[in-house]
């Protein structure tokens, strides 16, 4: 597992972004452990976040787009910070973009914030975790709405690794077989476990035995093969 992998699940711990316990999703299932983008409130919490979405982006897509796309409300500050860690990082400087929950009729018009979408565009989309794909549901059409776009990929920072919608394959990869675009995650649950499980973190063991049973139980329930 790379360094800044590492680096990066022991920042959602230490952010308090990613916890164990028991918790009950939107969806309805319990689940051992939630992760909360939102508390990421800091500005150098903020700057780090930016920093492991470009760092994962560079060595899964590439560096080869245009736009940064982040999906109202929660991937509009992730399209910010992961643009400004591309110039800082690499240097490269692309723009930013994401899109309104209601198009504004006054002033700064249209659906979109940020940059406008050109024909030709080049899209990387960033997300905080996806379990259903109904953001992506809600945006694809409306990317595709403004331009002729392409989408390079999806970056979410966590890939809970559980069935989604389907029943079948995890929602990442749902997404990846409904639009035909690559996604991926900066990190795993299985690389979370690896790296926690019977591990100090913050001067404590996160994921101690009971808690690597809970996670078991829970994947033998919903997990992907």
């Amino acid at each position: 597992m790379e360094q800044y992998k590492r680096e990066f699940i022991e920042f959602m711990v230490e952010s308090e972004v990613l916890k164990f316990g028991d918790f009950t999703l939107k969806s309805g299932r319990k689940s051992p452990f939630f992760m909360n983008a939102g508390a990421y409130v800091t500005g150098s919490q903020l700057r780090r976040l930016g920093q492991y979405y470009a760092r994962a982006i560079h060595d899964t897509f590439g560096l080869d787009f245009d736009v940064v796309f982040g999906p109202a409300y929660k991937g509009i500050p992730l399209a910010v910070i992961t643009t400004m860690a591309l110039s800082e990082l690499y240097g490269v400087e692309v723009r930013y973009c994401s899109n309104r929950k209601e198009v504004k009729d006054h002033g700064d018009t249209g659906i979109l914030l940020g940059s406008g979408l050109r024909d030709g565009d080049r899209v990387v989309m960033v997300e905080d975790v996806t379990t259903s794909g109904k953001s992506i549901e809600e945006t694809h059409p409306i990317l595709k709405g403004q331009a002729d776009v392409e989408i390079k990929g999806l970056m979410v920072s966590l890939n809970r690794m559980e069935v989604g919608k389907g029943g079948q394959v995890c929602a990442l990869d749902e997404v990846r077989d409904r639009y035909g675009f690559p996604t991926a995650a900066i990190v795993t649950m299985e690389e979370v476990t690896e790296c926690l499980h019977n591990k100090e973190c913050q001067g404590r063991v996160i994921i101690d035995d009971d808690v690597k049973a809970a996670l078991d139980a829970y994947y033998e329930k919903y997990g992907v093969e």
